[in-house]
């Protein structure tokens, strides 16, 4: 079987929302540029204070990471709590762990509350030790979590044997707040409720520029303009073109996933047997999940779409292998690639360079709930103009040097490790 290019969550979501392109000029309160976890997490919580939104997005809703996200529902960053209150101070660190602990309750009420059909599983997730300096790393996890007073646990011997469906992890963290789900059907499901709340949103309408016009913004396509009082930036990596200096805040990342035709069921459930998704404490990680018609799904750093689908086959089976060696021959059916916006110290940053005017970046690949947390708290700021909704405070605009240069060091060292997968050189 030939290794596809093509996003699995499209696929598996044939209804998502088709909008017209802007044309001509429209005045609302908020304008809302990117069709994201965030933006639509924006849209939805402000037009449900009454404000009037407009959503802009340059190809269509769930294009970029958010429709090629893994869909794990994480609660928490991919550093630890402690590391989290060391880089932004105690106070605001632990408003930050509170508000991603809660996070994926926030998605799940969501989900509920709009009837989102996106194949929701509310098992939690895994995060699986992959040696005994993983193992490590896990048990001041759990400690620093229960300490917050989180259900976690860690699994370990046959418990942790039963649940992974592997012999090849000595121990992984159960995160009973968590989950798994389809990330386009949920980004189209959010599209879908911004709509019926009277959201007007629009398709293959980038942003050309955007200029202060007296007490508005004027938010500009190539065939209209958005004239509106507050505007949010919500594109994330994705951002296009020079009109904000947004993407000189991070620098690109990338992450890439292969998915099987689908298992029998008997092979199929003995992976993850509990429904779990899982990642593991690998520098270069894998993320592992099945999705819901039984497929495995393998995930990990880098660009897939610069590798060769030979090579892009050789690692899922070396992973597979590894960890689930009684499945017969595996076909991999197909691969795509997400882009993410990396920060050195892999935090968000949120910003606010002009008065109605807010912006994020960073989320290091957490953006199923933390794009949704921070879409409802920017929503909350502008309706309220209360700082104590946001999880951090603003930060002023810094532009990182040598960009091109880290992404380019990212990838080589992502592609090396992957090689000697391949070769059987590591695992």
């Amino acid at each position: 079987m030939p290794l596809r290019e093509e996003c699995l969550w499209e696929k598996l979501t044939p209804q998502r929302p088709e909008n017209t392109a802007l044309t001509g000029e429209i005045m609302v309160d908020v304008c809302v540029i990117g069709a994201g976890f965030t933006g639509l997490s924006a849209a939805v919580h402000l037009l449900e204070q009454g404000k009037r939104v407009a959503v802009l997005e340059a190809h269509r809703a769930g294009h970029g990471g958010s429709g090629r996200n893994v869909g794990l529902v994480n609660a928490g960053l991919w550093i630890p709590p402690d590391e989290i209150e060391a880089g932004f101070g105690e106070a605001v660190g632990s408003q930050l762990n509170r508000m991603l602990g809660a996070a994926p309750a926030l998605v799940f009420s969501l989900v509920d509350k709009y009837n989102i059909d996106c194949q929701l599983r509310r098992e939690g997730t895994l995060h699986m030790a992959h040696n005994a300096r993983g193992e490590a790393d896990l048990r001041s996890r759990e400690e620093q979590w229960k300490r917050r007073g989180a259900p976690v646990e860690l699994l370990t011997g046959q418990a942790c044997a039963q649940a992974t469906g592997t012999s090849k992890i000595a121990a992984a963290l159960l995160d009973r707040r968590a989950g798994t789900l389809n990330p386009m059907a949920y980004t189209s499901g959010l599209a879908k409720a911004a709509s019926d709340l009277g959201g007007q949103l629009f398709d293959h309408s980038p942003v050309t520029r955007l200029e202060r016009q007296g007490q508005r913004w004027s938010v500009q396509t190539a065939q209209g303009s958005v004239l509106a009082e507050q505007v949010v930036i919500a594109s994330n990596a994705y951002t296009e073109g020079d009109w904000t200096e947004l993407r000189r805040n991070f620098f690109p990342g990338y992450y890439y996933q292969v998915a099987s035709a689908p298992l029998t069921e008997e092979a199929a459930q003995r992976i993850l047997p509990g429904g779990q998704g899982s990642w593991d404490t690998r520098q270069v990680l894998s993320s592992i999940r099945r999705d819901k018609d039984g497929r495995l799904l393998l995930g990990s750093l880098g660009n897939g779409n610069r590798k060769p689908t030979w090579f892009l086959k050789a690692w899922a089976d070396r992973v597979q292998q590894h960890y689930f060696p009684y499945l017969k021959p595996v076909e991999w059916e197909c691969t795509w690639t997400g882009c993410i916006a990396f920060t050195p110290d892999h935090l968000m940053r949120l910003f606010e360079p002009a008065p109605g005017l807010v912006a994020v970046t960073g989320y290091n690949g957490r953006g199923v709930t933390t794009g949704t947390v921070v879409g409802k708290a920017f929503a909350d700021y502008l309706c309220h103009g209360n700082a104590s909704a946001l999880p951090v405070p603003f930060a002023a605009m810094r532009p990182l040097a040598g960009t091109g240069l880290r992404s380019c060091l990212y990838e080589a060292g992502f592609s090396l490790y992957h090689a000697g997968q391949c070769l059987r050189i590591v695992i």
